[in-house]
């Protein structure tokens, strides 16, 4: 079970060169239920997600991810529907202990950015308190589901990238 949180960014942090990145490519061989298969620095992986519920604030998934060999991903990378998302995560350690994975798109996408913080259970998600640069909670918004990211060949303008 994944409950997340997705926010759009105010300010990128100070200094991103302090917090450990990966390098990610991803693509979809189903919307739903989402079977992703994801190239993360080194390690490739796919991941069969199903929500469970969907609120305006918190989103819950059902999530199982087993890893792939790089010939598995690469022949499966071909048989992928729409585009192709490419992204720097961000993993940054927040105040409050949390963790938060700040994407930064490229491409077609460059220009979007968000971050998205996991969550124990739903009264952890629910007393969460935002970072100062942290800008609106759309986790209720389909436009930034990475699997809707894949369809679009370009950034949406009404989407509110930082400025």
């Amino acid at each position: 079970m994944e409950i997340e949180k997705k926010f759009l960014v105010k300010t990128l942090p100070s200094d991103m060169a302090q917090y450990r990145k990966k390098d990610i490519e991803q693509g979809y061989l189903c919307l739903n239920p989402v079977v992703r298969i994801r190239k993360s620095n080194d390690d490739y992986i796919l991941t069969y997600k199903s929500l469970a519920e969907n609120h305006a604030d918190v989103r819950i998934n059902n999530e199982i991810e087993a890893s792939l060999t790089k010939e598995g991903y690469e022949h499966l990378r071909k048989k992928t529907d729409g585009y192709i998302i490419e992204k720097t995560r961000y993993i940054i350690p927040l105040p409050d202990g949390h963790t938060g994975e700040l994407d930064i798109f490229h491409g077609r996408l460059k220009g979007l950015y968000f971050i998205e913080v996991e969550f124990t259970d739903e009264k952890d998600a629910a007393g969460f308190v935002t970072p100062e640069w942290f800008g609106a909670n759309v986790s209720g918004d389909e436009r930034y589901a990475n699997s809707y990211l894949s369809q679009c060949s370009r950034l949406d303008a009404q989407m509110h990238p930082i400025r």
